[in-house]
């Protein structure tokens, strides 16, 4: 006996379904016998994409007017249960909207919610989430011993979203209950931070700065690298807590968790909540002054020396190959 049925709460951008959705729809499906997506918005818009990852339904609440999505969506899944068609697992991405549906959820279906999770396993007829603890140095597993809804907050870049050769996911409507005074909240404006290049989390070259470019000036030297290797620039918390970057640039247990090809640690010691947000990078590339660093411990390759040494060589014969 396995899980019967996941839903996995849907987020969509301009350019479509995020990565984080798609990484828990490829999941579940190795997981469940049915996966099924819950969002807002237009979902015939995306029932292509997201049933060829492996989702059978697309369940949607329509359009959200202004409204915030967790109000709306965290109504709907609570109906849907209330009614005996709702899922036995709901899995969110760790984001905004994703930390929202899953509190409003929580509230009114008094149910816990299992957070910080980076990996999910199948334990018969339930689901036990992998969290990591202390500092991101041991893993623990963390599940429902009763069969009510168990709800997943999953850190993005945990699995790889494959398709699954699938065709169109069917598409359904929600009902959505009451709001109540939740329904009263209106986004009024967005504002959406300026960048060029790729996206830090799903940047192929991601190019780090951490305390040890001494101030904010030099974190210029990251950028510039960052731009010449067609990557994306992050930083410690350090350089973020000192006001250098802002927090969309943060790498680690409490910023973007990032697993790139390539992840160039310039000036970052290594601290645990760091090391828990890049670790999974295919190769990593450390410079720093301090040959026993802790970074050193997990880097292909290290170079002991100062970064204000080393950085402006490696731009300069970056440059030179044109």
């Amino acid at each position: 006996m396995g899980i019967s049925k996941i839903w996995v709460y849907g987020e969509t951008t301009e350019a479509g379904v995020t990565a984080g959705t798609l990484e828990l729809v490829t999941k579940a499906r190795s997981l469940a016998d049915t996966v099924e997506v819950v969002m807002a918005g237009d979902a015939s818009a995306v029932s292509g994409e997201l049933g060829a990852h492996g989702a059978a339904t697309v369940h949607t609440v329509g359009d959200l007017a202004g409204s915030l999505p967790g109000t709306k969506v965290a109504s709907a899944i609570a109906g849907a249960l209330a009614a005996g068609v709702g899922p036995d697992v709901l899995l969110a991405a760790t984001s905004y909207d994703g930390r929202d549906v899953a509190g409003r959820l929580s509230a009114k279906v008094d149910r816990p919610v299992v957070t910080n999770v980076v990996d999910l396993v199948g334990d018969g007829d339930r689901l036990l989430g992998s969290e990591p603890v202390f500092g991101g140095t041991t893993d623990v597993l963390t599940g429902f011993t009763d069969g009510g809804l168990a709800i997943f907050l999953v850190r993005p870049k945990s699995f790889v979203a494959e398709e699954s050769g699938g065709g169109p996911a069917a598409v359904a409507e929600l009902a959505v209950g009451d709001l109540g005074n939740t329904g009263g909240a209106l986004v009024k404006d967005r504002f959406v931070e300026e960048s060029t290049g790729p996206k830090l989390d799903e940047a192929a070259v991601v190019v780090s700065g951490g305390r040890g470019l001494g101030e904010a000036e030099k974190y210029e030297m990251i950028e510039t690298l960052a731009k010449l290797v067609k990557g994306a620039p992050g930083a410690s918390r350090a350089v973020v807590d000192a006001g250098w970057v802002p927090y969309s640039y943060q790498v680690g247990q409490t910023g973007k968790v990032v697993k790139p090809t390539v992840y160039l640690a310039c000036g970052i010691s290594g601290a645990t909540q760091h090391l828990v947000g890049m670790k999974g990078s295919a190769n990593i590339v450390a410079i720093n002054k301090d040959e026993e660093a802790p970074i050193f411990g997990i880097a292909d390759l290290g170079i002991v020396g100062d970064v204000h040494k080393v950085l402006p060589k490696l731009i300069e014969a970056l440059q030179a190959r044109g």
